[in-house]
């Protein structure tokens, strides 16, 4: 070999190690995945539907993995503020969190600036659960349908409240969709929670709310609370007596909430794909799909391509619904 074949035969080794160098340290941190435990951050208080799903799923994602899985409820700013925790965090696998259609829909779609795009900013593992809300009043309360309810506020107009686990989540925009369709003012009351806010529905401090049906089954089965209305199409299958709004002079009234797990964008694909075979084999679990179903959803497992699309057809959707809502957010 020439003088100038061997230069060129150690430039082009020069060039392969340089390569693998560079290459061998990401492709390490997917096939080491993971050395430590994974932090799941949930934007919501202990005790809520969110919540409840995601101490549904960790024990379980912890067993796939072999590394332990922290919660981190990180409530605020109607979902947001864990929202944006998890945007921020490194993209190495070991930060997800729990988003749903109030901080990846309806927020962004609300906010003038939003510090987080509910797109570009998240890498989504998978689709979880959809479920209907339940529309719930205290048990002594004199109103047993939501007829009742817009035949009172029309009365006593900004004399109805409903609470919320905070301004711009699914609780807050039922209950502005609610008024819309019905031609009434409801006053809505915000919590930094589902929790508080249902402690202040039982004391009889707010006259109603919009909830996820899991974390008011128990409730309504036990009468601490009634349940008078519910927002999808049709009847939920756990509470099958109780008709939607549509049955009840709202046509077209249908309003279904969403679970997805998410990483923060730029995750390196084959964690996301680990991820996602872990928790489609969680929810395809007997014992996991039964508790989630209890929870008043349907189980939904998807790929993270289906995740995203559907994701982005939301931010769309409610982008379109609520143009012009002027309804100020955190």
């Amino acid at each position: 070999m020439g003088k100038h074949g061997a230069a060129l035969s150690r430039l082009g080794t020069l060039a392969l190690s340089v390569g693998v160098l560079f290459a061998v340290p990401g492709e390490a941190v997917s096939q080491n995945y993971p050395a430590r435990p994974v932090r799941l951050i949930v934007p919501f208080t202990p005790g809520g539907g969110t919540d409840l799903n995601a101490r549904t799923l960790a024990p379980r994602l912890a067993d796939g993995l072999g590394q332990q899985v922290v919660v981190d409820n990180r409530p605020g700013a109607g979902g947001a503020l864990g929202a944006e925790l998890a945007a921020k965090a490194p993209p190495d696998g070991y930060t997800i969190w729990i988003g749903q259609t109030a901080n990846l829909a309806i927020g962004p779609a609300l906010r003038k600036q939003s510090l987080y795009d509910p797109v570009r900013d998240f890498a989504p593992i998978t689709m979880i659960q959809k479920s209907p809300s339940a529309i719930v009043v205290a048990a002594g309360s004199p109103l047993t349908s939501v007829k009742d309810v817009i035949a009172a506020a029309k009365k006593n107009p900004q004399g109805i409240t409903y609470g919320s686990a905070g301004v711009g989540t699914a609780g807050h925009i039922n209950g502005y969709l609610i008024n819309v369709a019905a031609g009434i003012d409801m006053t809505h009351v915000p919590y930094k929670g589902a929790s508080p806010a249902m402690l202040d529905l039982q004391a009889g401090r707010i006259t109603l709310m919009a909830t996820s049906i899991g974390s008011s089954a128990g409730m309504i089965k036990q009468g601490k609370i009634r349940a008078i209305g519910t927002t999808g199409a049709k009847r939920a299958r756990l509470l099958p007596d109780v008709p939607t709004l549509a049955e009840q002079g709202l046509k077209g009234f249908d309003v279904s909430t969403w679970l997805a797990m998410l990483a923060p964008a730029k995750t390196p694909t084959p964690i996301v794909t680990r991820l996602n075979k872990e928790f489609v084999r969680i929810l395809g679990l007997p014992d996991v799909q039964e508790k989630l179903m209890s929870e008043g959803g349907e189980v939904t497992p998807t790929s993270p391509e289906e995740a995203a699309a559907f994701i982005r057809s939301e931010v769309a959707k409610w982008g379109k619904a609520l143009k012009g809502a002027n309804i100020p957010v955190e």
